[in-house]
């Protein structure tokens, strides 16, 4: 099984393209002993629930952390279904607040994903270089990579391009390029499918990268 990566930006792991919180999060910001959710998502899992044994499955897997001590303890961790079931026990407004917050954390993290997943597919070899480069690659490294491209044709981050233009999280940005703007990353992206393996350093690559671009506008202007 690949490794559970926190995603910082939406406080969700991420795992094998799909978006999961964990039992102690639901429980430290809901404000429950861990132990009392443990019980709860113990009893939605058990065989009696009334809840299809292909829904816990498929929306609660079992897991564990070590805790400061260095001992292990169980956590479960849970998918945007799995915590909505698990949070129509969760009474109050305080609750309704930090169930709507976690809903839509879920959508902005699935949205993510998704638009990372539609990068890979439409730049392939790219993506194979990054992998190559990287012992355990991290959804965060084709992430990074791809916006110091375009932060150098671009001027700004796909975040940011997304905030300037009243786009939503997570929404592919190439539709809404120039012609001249895809040549362009399409082109730095082949040169540093090379660069990668060739060039490890991140700050030296964006430098090469950066004088290719202005390289390549010179031409255009001759």
């Amino acid at each position: 099984m690949s490794k559970l990566i926190l995603n910082p930006e939406y406080r969700l792991y991420e795992r094998n393209g799909k978006a999961f919180c964990s039992s102690r999060q639901v429980a430290e910001e809901f404000g429950k002993r861990h132990a009392d959710v443990l019980r709860s998502i113990e009893q939605i899992t058990a065989p009696t629930s009334g809840v299809s044994t292909e829904f816990t499955e498929r929306n609660f897997a079992l897991s564990r952390y070590k805790d400061a001590s260095g001992k292990w303890n169980p956590e479960y961790l849970m998918t945007k279904d799995g915590f909505a079931i698990l949070a129509m026990g969760f009474t109050g407004k305080k609750a309704m607040r930090f169930k709507e917050a976690y809903i839509r954390r879920f959508n902005e993290m699935e949205a993510f994903i998704r638009s990372l997943q539609a990068a890979k597919m439409e730049f392939p070899a790219f993506t194979d270089a990054i992998m190559a480069a990287h012992d355990e690659p991290k959804h965060y490294h084709f992430s990074n990579e791809i916006n110091m491209i375009y932060r150098i044709v671009l001027g700004m981050d796909a975040k940011t391009f997304r905030e300037k233009h009243g786009l939503p999280k997570g929404e592919v940005i190439r539709p809404y390029l120039t012609a001249e703007q895809i040549h362009a990353i399409e082109t730095l992206q082949r040169v540093d499918i090379g660069l990668i393996v060739a060039v490890p350093e991140y700050e030296q690559r964006k430098q090469m990268l950066a004088q290719y671009y202005e390289r390549m506008k010179l031409k255009r202007i001759a």
